[in-house]
């Protein structure tokens, strides 16, 4: 039996990323880099697309962003049992 992959992020890394826009979006709104908090990794179900795989952030005006993980960047890891923003 194959090992879980692990996720690349933990709920309080602080991150840096691009904003993930849904194709049919695309013409109203644009891509940007923010840097955030992680608050959610995935997508909570077995077999999506690693690929596809989105991670939520809290920026630190309170406001959400959703990006792919293999455009996300770690800037400084989650301590243990603490989440911050």
């Amino acid at each position: 039996m194959n090992a879980p992959v692990q996720p690349p992020f933990r709920i309080g890394d602080r991150v840096r990323g691009i904003s993930y826009v849904p194709p049919e979006r695309r013409q109203c709104e644009a891509p940007e880099e923010f840097e955030g908090v992680i608050v959610q990794v995935g997508s909570g179900y077995a077999g999506v697309d690693a690929e596809l795989t989105l991670v939520c952030c809290r920026l630190a005006d309170h406001t959400e962003r959703q990006s792919l993980a293999r455009e996300t960047e770690l800037l400084v890891p989650a301590e243990a049992g603490q989440v911050s923003e």
